[in-house]
């Protein structure tokens, strides 16, 4: 297992819940539509290069080399245990998408290396300077007139994902997020324009789709 810096949340909160990752998904997060509509909302074009921050076990990322063939996609992240069961799910499939591991405070990629980033579920889990610091990074990764795609969860609507965000809350990399300060961070981050272009009631929490522009 690789070094992890401290605070390191893994991509299913504990190691040992790893195996229960893709399950969980799939039947909480009602994922098929969920993960449809982020394709839809990243709007990659023919032969884009694209980039999945916090890829997980590779869900996401095998759905937008299915979508677009022709695209070069990469997702990265920081657990080893997720990569290896992404590289699996990748070769059964036998598509081409790059794995990297890696954190989303420090992409390792050059500058304007990607037409499009996609990202989702992951930033709730950083503390406030690491938010800051990976909309950096994805800004620079990014072309110019490249798109980044955040989703995560935002302000709540209802009266339960209100109850819950009043629990949630109480940890500031949360709250930030809980009370809509995903789009001023993005501008202060140098994005030239912040959109909502979409939001999910979960039942219990609300997930919200930011585009930012390069």
């Amino acid at each position: 297992m690789s070094a992890r810096p401290e605070g390191y949340i893994p991509a299913a909160g504990n190691d040992w819940l790893l195996p229960l990752y893709d399950p969980l998904w799939r039947y909480v997060f009602r994922e098929k539509n969920l993960r449809s509509e982020i394709l839809a909302h990243a709007k990659i074009g023919a032969r884009s290069r694209v980039l999945d921050v916090g890829c997980g076990t590779g869900t996401q990322a095998l759905l937008i080399k299915r979508a677009h063939p022709d695209a070069e996609v990469i997702g990265l992240d920081g657990d080893p245990g997720a990569l290896a069961i992404a590289k699996r799910k990748i070769a059964r499939e036998g598509l081409e998408v790059g794995l990297d591991e890696g954190l989303a405070t420090a992409l390792p990629y050059a500058d304007g290396r990607f037409d499009r980033v996609v990202s989702s579920f992951v930033f709730h889990h950083l503390e406030v300077p690491d938010k800051r610091r990976a909309a950096a990074e994805i800004l620079r990764v990014l072309a110019p007139g490249g798109s980044f795609l955040l989703v995560d969860f935002g302000a709540p609507r209802t009266r339960v994902e209100r109850a819950l965000a009043r629990f949630l809350g109480k940890t500031a990399h949360v709250r930030l997020q809980l009370e809509g300060g995903i789009p001023a961070l993005l501008r202060d981050a140098g994005f030239s324009r912040v959109e909502d272009v979409a939001q999910r009631g979960m039942g219990f929490a609300r997930v919200w789709y930011w585009r930012a522009t390069a």
